[in-house]
């Protein structure tokens, strides 16, 4: 089993808090880490047809499987035992007793606001990141490869090539989730929205075109890209507000949690199909920012990523918010470096007053080096993001 680098943070708010509670995209890992890390723990999955059954037929004789704790998978499916588990947790005054787990962050998320609000820490788990394969020895040695391959455990845990896992993985999204957070009729023609979101990874996501494009109204553009959210399919990067007396763009932009599904939307069947496909310089893009979002969140942070546009074209790829101010972030999928690189963060610097030594790069190539213009980063050495 590979490691998984949220582990220890778990294991330390178990010891605070009466419940914790893990989302993330299906197959990320979720309940393999949850019964690693609390194995002594009863187990249960509510995607059992029988034992959902017995959860919502009676609650309180379903939770006395509980007295000493437990793990509940895909808990969202019965929302009426959240209540039971709040009146639980408040009268024992347990810390750890329960573990809950889901892979629909949006019914998820609602059903703790409701009943376990202050009572639960929130943990999301994402697919491998670079840091977790490098120790296990498992990163690819090329950026292409590892866009391609993805980052799902069953690929490194099974040996599965990712033309036979992606579209399986497509297939069971939409028969589980898309049908029980959406009531979509047509799953091809949401196929074919999954498809045309993928065609635009790294770009402003424009509603209109999206619905022109697809043939359905601006609303159901809007509720499906919501669906896509809460499924941890894909994630919108929103604006940085700071404007510096400057006209900003105010749409986020769009990518994938992971790019080995967004290769396999684009059609995408082997790796050597990425070296001059018209979306590589994008699809680089997407492998950072979801890397650098991985270890946000396996430190039990929310995300601090953004990016800066302004009316007339003038970009910066990330921008990264501290307690100590901005960072600002340039990818770029070259191999070989280039003085240009910096054009746009020395701009950016001119209006903000950052400083060079809080510039960065991050490209294609191996080797990182200190500039006059910033720090140009190897898109294998991210530790200059804590």
């Amino acid at each position: 089993m590979i490691k998984r680098a949220i582990s220890q943070k778990i294991l330390d708010l178990s010891e605070k808090f009466p419940v914790i509670t893990v989302t993330g995209p299906r197959q990320s890992g979720k309940t393999t880490l949850l019964r690693n890390l609390f194995g002594d723990m009863f187990y249960s999955s509510l995607e059992n047809p029988e034992t959902r059954m017995f959860a919502i037929q009676d609650p309180k004789g379903f939770l006395q499987q509980y007295a000493n704790g437990g793990i509940i998978d895909e808990a969202q499916l019965v929302p009426e035992l959240f209540s039971y588990i709040q009146g639980i947790v408040d009268e024992s005054g347990k810390t750890g007793q329960f573990i809950l787990s889901g892979s629909q962050s949006f019914l998820l998320h609602d059903r703790i606001s409701q009943s376990l609000a202050g009572r639960t820490a929130i943990f999301r788990l994402l697919p491998f990141s670079f840091r977790e394969l490098s120790q296990a020895d498992q990163l690819l040695p090329s950026y292409e490869a590892n866009i391609f391959h993805g980052f799902f455990p069953r690929l490194y845990d099974k040996k599965i090539d990712p033309p036979d896992f992606y579209p399986n993985y497509i297939q069971t999204y939409l028969e589980r989730d898309v049908r029980s957070l959406q009531n979509i009729h047509d799953l091809n023609l949401f196929v074919r929205f999954l498809g045309l979101c993928a065609g635009r990874v790294g770009q402003l996501l424009d509603y209109t075109s999206l619905a022109n494009d697809c043939g359905i109204s601006y609303n159901t553009v809007k509720a499906w890209i919501s669906v896509l959210e809460a499924s941890y399919i894909l994630f919108l990067l929103q604006p940085h507000h700071s404007n510096f007396s400057k006209r900003l763009v105010k749409r986020p932009k769009i990518y994938f949690y992971d790019t080995g599904l967004c290769c396999s939307l684009l059609r995408i069947e082997k790796v050597s199909q990425l070296t001059n496909h018209y979306l590589k310089g994008s699809l680089f893009e997407n492998l950072i920012l979801s890397e650098l979002l991985k270890r946000r969140y396996n430190q039990g942070k929310a995300s601090n990523l953004y990016f800066w546009r302004d009316h007339r074209g003038m970009e910066v790829d990330l921008i990264i918010e501290h307690a100590n101010g901005l960072t600002p972030v340039e990818i770029k999928s070259a191999k070989t470096w280039n003085r240009d690189f910096f054009l746009n963060i020395e701009k950016w610097n001119r209006y903000s007053g950052n400083q060079p030594e809080n510039s960065h790069v991050v490209y294609g190539g191996d080797e990182s080096v200190q500039t006059s213009s910033g720090m140009l980063h190897s898109w294998k050495s991210l530790d200059f993001v804590p």
